[in-house]
Formats: C-alpha cells, sequence, structure tokens
C-alpha cells in the first residue's frame, strides 16, 4: 500500500460520521479528488463529466443518491463534519472533526494534484 492510500485511510478513520438527510444531494457538486482517491473511482466519460457539470452536480451522483458512497473523496466526507463546509440542511456528526486533523488534510490537498471528479 502506497503512502499516499494509507494517508487516505488514515484521513477516512479521523472523519466523523453523520446521517445525512435523506434524499438530500446539496452538497453533490462537482468537486476535485486527488490521483489516488481517483483511481478508486469508475471512470465516467466525458459526456457524463460534462452533464454532471452543466447541472453543477458530481458525475458520480445518480438517481439514489452517491454511487460511489464508501469510496467517496476526503472533500466529500468532510462535508458537514466541519464550519468550513457546513451542511446546507444543518447536519453534523456529535462531535466535528478535529480542527487538527482537517488541518492536515487541507495540507495533503494542497500537496497533491486535485483533479475535477
Amino acid at each position: 500500500m502506497s503512502a499516499d492510500s494509507q494517508k487516505i485511510r488514515f484521513f477516512r478513520r479521523q472523519i466523523p460520521a453523520f446521517e445525512c438527510e435523506p434524499g438530500c444531494h446539496d452538497c453533490c457538486g462537482p468537486v476535485t479528488a486527488s490521483s489516488e482517491e481517483m483511481a478508486r473511482l469508475p471512470v465516467k466519460s466525458a459526456a457524463a463529466h460534462a452533464a454532471a457539470l452543466a447541472e453543477l452536480n458530481c458525475p458520480h451522483l445518480g438517481e439514489h443518491g452517491c454511487e460511489v458512497y464508501l469510496e467517496r473523496p476526503l472533500i466529500c466526507r468532510l462535508f458537514g463534519t466541519t464550519p468550513q463546509l457546513p451542511c446546507p440542511r444543518g447536519r453534523r456528526p456529535e462531535t466535528p472533526v478535529d480542527p487538527a486533523i482537517e488541518q492536515q488534510i487541507y495540507r495533503y490537498f494542497a500537496a497533491k494534484r486535485q483533479i475535477l471528479v
């Protein structure tokens, strides 16, 4: 397992989970991810990307929600867990992400090339 994979796995364990409002996809807009994260996602066609972007959606947002929920990028996992990325519906975990971990994640974003999902 690569160092990036280990770091992503560590970060995923540190981001608290919470229950989204059923049917809500307000956070599912265009996002970026590292190459390591992208390698874990199914490849979408250029047409699928263009259609999603035209609707300000993620190409992995399907009729019933996120089609890659278990493999969703770190940025998606952060939504709702920090005041910097609040849930538009006010949902959040009991305990937010640790600010030190959040800063480490942002440093990871800055250090790794990000690709539009």
